[in-house]
């Protein structure tokens, strides 16, 4: 390898145990990290890959957590903003499983409705219940119709 190949080389480590999230649209990749809960202060181990060259998306995000493999609830969410991602489980630095999240119809205590006037968000005993569209989501009380940032409806708690 010369001087110059290795000063064109991303190089990120291979994760032991884990989950890597790939082919995730380029940009989303602080999306996918607020859906896993991953803010930088609880010590996981998080490589992040933005915006790097994709065949099939022109441009991508790659997200690699160590020790971690996510729940059913996180790919329901994390398919609505990357609908094309592939799932890879790693275990003894081996990819195990390799999946490729898919569209659920509904999901249900993962998101909030922006609605204000929305029952789910009025303090009542509710878990949020969307309906997932082609093009986004529609909330199963008030019929509140979210098509862009859903990102930014992700329940924290």
């Amino acid at each position: 390898m010369t001087d110059s190949d290795t000063d064109t080389e991303l190089r990120v480590s291979k994760i032991e145990n884990g989950t890597v999230i790939d082919h995730i649209p380029g940009g989303q990749a602080l999306n996918v990290l607020a859906i896993l809960d991953i803010d930088g202060s609880g010590g996981e181990e998080v490589s992040v890959g933005m915006n790097v060259p994709s065949n099939r998306l022109g441009r991508k995000d790659v997200v690699k957590v160590e020790d971690r493999e996510l729940s059913g609830a996180e790919v329901d969410v994390l398919s609505l903003i990357a609908p094309h991602a592939t799932i890879n489980i790693v275990r003894d630095y081996a990819v195990s499983e390799k999946l490729r999240v898919s569209r659920p119809e509904r999901v249900v205590g993962v998101l909030s409705c922006p609605n204000a006037n929305c029952i789910s968000t009025a303090g009542e005993p509710v878990d949020s219940t969307f309906d997932v569209l082609d093009d986004g989501v529609r909330c199963g009380y008030c019929d509140t119709i979210v098509r862009e940032d859903i990102a930014a409806l992700i329940d924290p708690a």
